[in-house]
């Protein structure tokens, strides 16, 4: 087998590899939604809810702490918030994957431009542009 059939295999690995990577986190996400979904509504199932006046920080979920606080507890919202979480998470480790693998293969120019990518997106999620 030549060199260069031998890195094409590489690369069709890799490719392979980031589809499932990607397809497994939606899954998931969706999964542990639906999950939450269920749970929400079976323990929230007698609520009142007021559709008048809106107050974000009522939910207490606003943070990744408070959030696997509510895990713990099995809160049908926490597990909402945390599917949304992996969903969100899932590009991000794509990213983080393929900057290992264009360090393997040596090719420096795109481990820069991921690590860009990688900074550009951890900045927007960072309270930094909410001001």
């Amino acid at each position: 087998m030549s060199k260069g059939n031998r890195n094409f295999l590489a690369d069709k690995d890799i490719q392979l590899i980031l589809g499932t990577l990607l397809r497994v986190g939606v899954i998931s996400s969706m999964s542990v939604v639906f999950l939450g979904g269920v749970i929400y509504l079976i323990s929230n199932s007698s609520a009142v809810v007021d559709y008048n006046e809106f107050d974000p920080g009522k939910s207490g979920l606003s943070s990744i702490v408070a959030i696997f606080a509510g895990l713990k507890h099995l809160d049908g919202a926490a597990i909402i918030q945390f599917g949304t979480l992996l969903l969100i998470f899932t590009p991000i480790l794509r990213v983080v994957f393929s900057v290992f693998s264009f360090l393997i293969e040596k090719d420096y120019l795109y481990v820069l431009i991921g690590l860009f990518v990688l900074a550009v997106i951890l900045f927007s999620l960072s309270n930094k542009l909410a001001g």
